[in-house]
């Protein structure tokens, strides 16, 4: 039992930052009925860009944190919705989405060009000392991990929920242009979408990538894993990303555990693929988002 607890707990951890990178998904698709394949490559950079305040800047490690968050909201949010989204856009979605991935191209051969092709210690903001639960030794830092991210993603839900700009959001992203007929201000609300997108992918780099080291391919697998999360879920739901986050999180450390670690690479494109056939639109998805 105390294995199980702490397989479960670890898996619970994991899966909550797959939901965080999944969240970002649902986010863009919501601002700009597109999917951004360079969601995991958002993720990988925010790391480095701590390191750069580290490393070149001789920044603290709290200074290089934020000096990496502000870095990430300008770049990943505000200047990728002005140079790409924007111009891109009206050509159609499908014009976007290639975009999107000849931007993950980019940002990840960059950083390995810049910085180095092997991985990077990242130091942690979390203390990671074991403790004892119920008989389960788990990481500090995984139990700090899993309420950090729940908690994000609950303030993100009452945010959006029970404040005017978040209902202004979800106006625009429900219907535009009614949205602006009704005096939202539809560009300001797109443009928070995207700064709220890239704030969420340097906290989740923040959170994992001690555990994983810093790479430059960090981006391909959890990108790949988090876009497989928003479909079992639910692509355009928020709630529906936490789902499939953490359901793929835990499934993963069970199978890992108790049958073999030989094919987890495979349980989420399992998972997807049965998904797919027995409820197109995701757990906590909607009829209308089988479309998605």
């Amino acid at each position: 039992m105390s294995q199980f607890l702490q397989v479960l707990l670890s898996g619970l951890a994991t899966g909550s930052i797959y939901a965080l990178v999944a969240i970002g998904f649902a986010l863009v698709w919501q601002a700009a009925q597109t999917i951004n394949f360079a969601q995991g490559e958002f993720v990988m950079l925010p790391a480095f860009l701590v390191l750069v305040g580290l490393n070149y800047f001789d920044l603290p490690l709290w200074g290089a944190l934020l000096f990496g968050l502000a870095m990430s909201i300008l770049i990943l949010g505000a200047a990728f919705k002005k140079l790409v989204v924007e111009p891109i856009l009206p050509h159609g979605g499908i014009t976007l989405v290639i975009a999107t991935i000849a931007l993950g191209i980019l940002i990840r051969e960059s950083v390995k060009e810049f910085y180095s092709a092997e991985g990077q210690p990242f130091p942690s903001v979390l203390p990671s000392d074991p403790i004892n639960i119920f008989g389960a030794v788990v990481s500090l830092q995984d139990i700090l991990n899993l309420v950090l991210s729940l908690g994000i993603v609950v303030l993100l839900t009452l945010f959006l929920n029970r404040t005017r700009t978040g209902r202004c959001m979800q106006a625009t992203a429900q219907n535009p242009a009614v949205a602006e007929i009704l005096g939202v201000d539809v560009k300001r609300m797109v443009l928070y979408t995207f700064l709220i997108n890239a704030a969420l992918a340097a906290l989740a780099s923040f959170l994992i990538t001690p555990v994983y080291l810093a790479k430059f391919s960090n981006g391909e697998t959890l990108g790949l894993i988090a876009f497989i999360a928003a479909i079992v879920g639910g692509f355009n739901q928020i709630r529906g990303a936490l789902v499939g986050g953490l359901l793929i999180g835990v499934l993963d450390n069970l199978v890992a555990t108790y049958v073999t670690a030989e094919y987890r690479a495979a349980l989420p494109l399992i998972l997807l693929i049965l998904i797919i056939l027995v409820r197109p639109q995701g757990i906590l998805g909607t009829p209308e988002g089988r479309a998605v």
